[in-house]
């Protein structure tokens, strides 16, 4: 399953689409005459309102079956709830303009020309109302897909294994040796540091490796309400998490720290949390699952290893009868 926003199509404003409606009706009018005239113009404006929203609300995912991770991050950026009031606005704004169109073309055709043309411009009236009403959901819809948008690209239908670890203690380093620099760059919305996303495969099975700068790589009390909810959303993807250390306090962090947060990371996982104490060359003055040091080439396949056994990643085979 990839990313489930990124397809949106961009919306029209309210503006936008009264103008396409009415301008398109008045084409198709040109064609005819009389009362043949202001029907043509009525069912063109109410179809293109109508088509358009209906469009609109089909394009975006059903958030009930969409997987947990990207449900959490949709409602950390934008409100889910506020996203299904929305949609639930252009639902009842499409069937709406269908409405008027059910009321006025038996109107119109009963009448004469000039009659037709009365109420058809009484329709439009009703159909730039309707419009006009949904303008503030139209714009909270096309708000939060300029930023869902931008999501990374991580699969939780994918086994995936989540780096952490406070910065320059060498995780991007990681991704990038065991994935041969084969890695995607991404950007949460809400940060201005890139999200590293690697591939290896092993077995005929593609696992995902995942560097999130900006969220595990402080502490819990130094995030804030949408990268703790992010933080939420990635135990959903995680299937294994390798906390990488620096004994040698080189990064920067003293190790009680580092230590704190590896803590803080074992309680919150409910998956396989390993301890990897970097840059083993320096120092290894650290308890840790394994020591490698990537500068060195020292075990870095090894925590590789680790971390996929750790997954313990079984595929979905077709059942035999």
């Amino acid at each position: 399953m990839s990313q489930p926003f990124e397809d949106l199509p961009t919306l029209l404003t309210a503006d936008e689409l009264v103008d396409k409606a009415f301008s398109r009706a008045a084409r198709s009018g040109r064609s005819k005459s009389g009362v043949d005239a202001q029907q043509s113009m009525l069912m063109t404006a109410t179809n293109i309102v109508s088509d358009n929203l209906e469009n609109a609300v089909s394009e975006w995912p059903d958030f009930g079956t969409l997987d947990p991770f990207y449900y959490e991050l949709a409602d950390a950026i934008a409100d889910v709830d506020a996203l299904r009031q929305s949609l639930n606005e252009l639902s009842w704004a499409s069937r709406k303009a269908t409405d008027i169109r059910k009321e006025y073309e038996g109107r119109i055709a009963r009448g004469d020309a000039d009659t037709a043309r009365k109420l058809r411009k009484q329709a439009f009236a009703r159909v730039a109302d309707v419009v006009d009403e949904i303008e503030d959901d139209i714009q909270v819809l096309a708000d939060a897909r300029w930023d869902l948008r931008k999501l990374p690209d991580i699969r939780p239908d994918e086994p995936t294994i989540v780096i952490a670890g406070y910065p320059n203690v060498g995780k991007s380093s990681f991704v990038n040796e065991v994935t041969r620099a084969s890695n995607e760059t991404a950007s949460y919305p809400f940060t201005t540091t890139g999200v590293d996303i690697g591939h290896v495969e092993r077995d005929h099975i593609r696992y995902q490796l995942v560097d999130t700068p900006g969220l595990l790589d402080r502490p819990p009390e130094e995030r804030n309400d949408i990268e703790s909810q992010a933080v939420s959303a990635l135990e959903h993807a995680a299937d294994a998490v390798l906390v990488l250390l620096d004994a040698s306090g080189d990064c920067g962090y003293p190790l009680a720290d580092q230590l704190e947060l590896r803590d803080a990371i074992e309680a919150r996982f409910d998956v396989p949390v390993l301890t990897i104490c970097n840059k083993s060359d320096r120092s290894r003055d650290v308890e840790a699952d394994y020591y490698m040091s990537i500068t060195e080439d020292e075990n870095v396949d090894a925590v590789l290893d680790a971390a996929i056994d750790a997954v313990e990643y079984e595929p979905e085979l077709p059942f035999d009868e």
